[in-house]
Protein backbone atom coordinates (compact mmCIF):
# COMPACT_ATOMS: atom_id res chain seq x y z
CA UNK A 1 0.00 0.00 0.00
CA UNK A 2 1.44 3.27 -0.78
CA UNK A 3 1.30 6.38 0.96
CA UNK A 4 -1.49 8.84 -0.87
CA UNK A 5 0.10 12.34 -1.61
CA UNK A 6 -2.29 14.99 -2.57
CA UNK A 7 -1.55 17.05 -5.80
CA UNK A 8 -1.71 20.92 -5.81
CA UNK A 9 -4.34 20.58 -8.56
CA UNK A 10 -6.52 18.54 -6.23
CA UNK A 11 -6.66 20.42 -3.42
CA UNK A 12 -10.21 21.69 -2.68
CA UNK A 13 -10.17 25.11 -0.76
CA UNK A 14 -12.95 26.48 0.96
CA UNK A 15 -12.96 30.19 2.60
CA UNK A 16 -13.86 30.54 6.65
CA UNK A 17 -15.02 33.81 8.35
CA UNK A 18 -13.91 33.97 11.98
CA UNK A 19 -15.24 36.65 14.59
CA UNK A 20 -12.53 37.38 16.90
CA UNK A 21 -15.12 39.10 19.69
CA UNK A 22 -13.66 38.15 22.79
CA UNK A 23 -11.37 35.05 21.37
CA UNK A 24 -8.24 34.87 23.25
CA UNK A 25 -5.38 35.41 20.81
CA UNK A 26 -3.64 32.40 20.95
CA UNK A 27 -6.35 29.84 20.94
CA UNK A 28 -7.77 32.30 17.58
CA UNK A 29 -3.88 32.03 15.73
CA UNK A 30 -3.81 28.02 17.09
CA UNK A 31 -7.51 27.64 15.37
CA UNK A 32 -6.37 29.51 12.27
CA UNK A 33 -3.38 28.33 11.96
CA UNK A 34 -5.25 24.58 11.47
CA UNK A 35 -7.13 25.84 8.86
CA UNK A 36 -4.18 27.56 6.94
CA UNK A 37 -2.37 24.46 7.29
CA UNK A 38 -5.10 22.08 6.38
CA UNK A 39 -4.43 20.06 9.31
CA UNK A 40 -8.43 19.42 9.50
CA UNK A 41 -8.75 17.31 6.16
CA UNK A 42 -8.14 13.92 5.55
CA UNK A 43 -5.70 14.57 3.03
CA UNK A 44 -3.20 16.62 4.79
CA UNK A 45 0.20 16.39 4.29
CA UNK A 46 2.91 18.12 5.61
CA UNK A 47 4.69 18.95 2.70
CA UNK A 48 2.13 20.44 0.82
CA UNK A 49 -0.31 23.19 0.79
CA UNK A 50 -3.90 21.95 1.16
CA UNK A 51 -5.65 24.81 3.60
CA UNK A 52 -8.13 27.25 3.53
CA UNK A 53 -8.37 30.57 3.09
CA UNK A 54 -9.24 32.42 6.78
CA UNK A 55 -10.71 36.09 6.78
CA UNK A 56 -10.51 36.90 10.59
CA UNK A 57 -12.83 40.30 11.31
CA UNK A 58 -12.77 42.12 14.45
CA UNK A 59 -9.22 41.52 15.12
CA UNK A 60 -9.83 45.09 17.26
CA UNK A 61 -11.71 43.48 19.94
CA UNK A 62 -9.18 40.58 20.60
CA UNK A 63 -8.94 39.48 24.17
CA UNK A 64 -5.41 38.86 25.94
CA UNK A 65 -5.50 37.09 29.46
CA UNK A 66 -3.95 38.32 32.53
CA UNK A 67 -1.68 41.30 32.33
CA UNK A 68 -0.48 40.35 28.60
CA UNK A 69 -2.39 43.33 27.20
CA UNK A 70 0.55 45.59 29.48
CA UNK A 71 3.33 43.34 30.08
CA UNK A 72 3.40 41.41 26.72
CA UNK A 73 5.83 43.00 23.79
CA UNK A 74 5.76 42.74 20.08
CA UNK A 75 9.46 42.54 18.76
CA UNK A 76 10.19 43.80 15.20
CA UNK A 77 14.10 44.37 14.20
CA UNK A 78 15.31 46.24 11.05
CA UNK A 79 18.08 44.24 10.37
CA UNK A 80 20.47 46.69 11.47
CA UNK A 81 22.78 46.28 14.31
CA UNK A 82 20.73 47.85 17.14
CA UNK A 83 17.35 48.03 15.15
CA UNK A 84 15.52 46.20 17.86
CA UNK A 85 12.04 47.76 18.39
CA UNK A 86 9.76 46.92 20.93
CA UNK A 87 5.76 47.89 21.47
CA UNK A 88 3.06 46.84 23.91
CA UNK A 89 0.24 45.03 22.97
CA UNK A 90 -2.13 47.75 24.31
CA UNK A 91 0.00 49.93 21.84
CA UNK A 92 -0.18 47.50 18.74
CA UNK A 93 -3.91 46.80 19.18
CA UNK A 94 -4.89 50.21 19.48
CA UNK A 95 -2.64 51.39 16.13
CA UNK A 96 -3.13 48.13 14.12
CA UNK A 97 -4.49 45.29 15.56
CA UNK A 98 -4.83 43.37 12.44
CA UNK A 99 -1.17 43.13 13.29
CA UNK A 100 -1.14 41.44 16.45
CA UNK A 101 -3.00 38.33 14.60
CA UNK A 102 -1.06 38.17 11.84
CA UNK A 103 1.81 37.94 13.93
CA UNK A 104 0.06 35.55 16.44
CA UNK A 105 -0.46 33.01 13.59
CA UNK A 106 2.64 33.62 11.66
CA UNK A 107 4.52 31.95 15.05
CA UNK A 108 2.20 28.79 14.63
CA UNK A 109 3.29 28.20 10.87
CA UNK A 110 6.13 26.44 9.78
CA UNK A 111 9.07 28.84 9.26
CA UNK A 112 9.68 27.98 6.00
CA UNK A 113 8.62 29.16 1.88
CA UNK A 114 5.87 26.78 2.73
CA UNK A 115 4.77 28.92 6.00
CA UNK A 116 5.00 32.05 3.85
CA UNK A 117 2.72 30.75 1.41
CA UNK A 118 0.06 29.28 3.83
CA UNK A 119 0.10 32.82 5.40
CA UNK A 120 -0.84 34.53 2.46
CA UNK A 121 -4.39 33.06 2.86
CA UNK A 122 -4.87 34.84 6.08
CA UNK A 123 -6.87 37.95 5.66
CA UNK A 124 -7.45 40.34 8.44
CA UNK A 125 -9.88 42.83 9.31
CA UNK A 126 -10.21 45.71 12.46
CA UNK A 127 -14.08 45.91 11.81
CA UNK A 128 -16.94 43.70 10.73
CA UNK A 129 -16.82 44.19 7.30
CA UNK A 130 -14.32 42.34 4.37
CA UNK A 131 -14.48 42.56 0.73
CA UNK A 132 -14.69 38.59 0.14
CA UNK A 133 -18.35 38.12 0.01
CA UNK A 134 -18.39 36.54 -3.63
CA UNK A 135 -16.24 33.90 -2.58
CA UNK A 136 -19.28 33.02 0.06
CA UNK A 137 -17.15 32.47 3.07
CA UNK A 138 -18.73 29.79 5.85
CA UNK A 139 -18.80 31.21 9.49
CA UNK A 140 -16.60 28.77 11.72
CA UNK A 141 -16.91 28.86 15.36
CA UNK A 142 -14.36 28.56 18.01
CA UNK A 143 -15.60 26.89 21.10
CA UNK A 144 -13.89 28.03 24.23
CA UNK A 145 -14.38 27.89 27.96
CA UNK A 146 -16.21 31.75 28.72
CA UNK A 147 -12.61 34.24 30.35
Amino acid sequence: MRTYTPKPAEVTRTWHVIDATDVVLGRLASQVAVLLRGKHKTTFAPHVDGGDFVIVINADKVALTGAKLEQKKAYRHSGFPGGLKSTSYTELLAKNPAKAVEKAVRGMLPHTTLGREQLTHLKVYAGPEHPHAAQKPQPFEISQVAQ
